[in-house]
């Protein structure tokens, strides 16, 4: 009897632990031009508010088009001022001085995902419209010699932010460093984020759970014991 209801106590906070996990999705749909060969670029902020817990997952999905993607950079900053580099001029190495010629990006940035985005021409069966990458997640300059691109890990990623506080001000940061190639557009950025609750939250919630299991183990014994007199 009382492995079952251990095991049902164990059950009920998995469950509930699981339904309190939050994504908090914050959305800029403000066309904009991003300037052709400027480091000026385009700067757009998220305050998030009242989202509980310690951060989980990150994930940013950007709609891009024209231009040239092989001069786009951009990152993502937290409210604690941790920085991600998102793109970092795609396929650009020292012996690819261009980077990918493609025209736009349809694409989300995951803290999860593996594929890397700099190199996405170099991936099999690769979509540049509603898929998943990993971040670049590279401070570095991509034409240095010796293809310092690829000798770099990717240590800051979007899995960087995980189990930080998610709210404040989140800054986003893209620009074109190639001249040529046209303007690209910033059609839409969304930011989401998704939290799981505080170790704390766990520890109350199996006391709670343990006192109420008391409390009608101890009813049902009173009620048996004056029934039985």
């Amino acid at each position: 009897m009382k492995t079952k209801f251990v095991s049902s106590i164990l059950g009920l906070m998995a469950l509930t632990g699981l339904g309190q996990s939050l994504t908090g999705s914050y959305t800029n749909s403000t066309i904009t031009a991003i300037p052709d060969g400027s480091p000026v670029g385009v700067m757009e902020q998220f305050t998030v508010s009242g989202l509980g817990g310690s951060i989980s997952n990150v994930s940013v999905s950007l709609d891009i088009t024209g231009g040239f993607n092989g001069d786009l950079y951009a990152y993502l900053v937290d409210p604690q001022g941790q920085m991600v580099v998102l793109l970092n001029r795609p396929g650009v190495t020292s012996l690819n001085p261009f980077g990918y010629s493609d025209a736009g990006m349809n694409i989300t940035l995951d803290g999860l995902a593996v594929n890397n985005i700099h190199d996405y021409g170099s991936t099999p069966g690769y979509s540049l419209s509603g898929t998943t990458w990993a971040a670049d997640g590279r401070n570095v300059n991509p034409l240095a010699a010796g293809g310092v691109i690829y000798g770099t890990p990717t240590t800051a990623n979007l899995s960087l932010f995980q189990n930080a506080d998610a709210n404040g001000v989140w800054t986003f940061f893209i620009a074109d460093l190639g001249a040529g190639g046209g303007s690209a557009s910033l059609n839409n950025v969304v930011l989401s984020i998704m939290t799981v609750p505080e170790p704390q939250t766990w520890v109350m919630l199996g006391s709670g759970l343990c006192l109420l299991g008391l409390i009608r183990r101890r009813s049902r014994a009173v009620f048996f014991w004056v029934k039985k007199r």
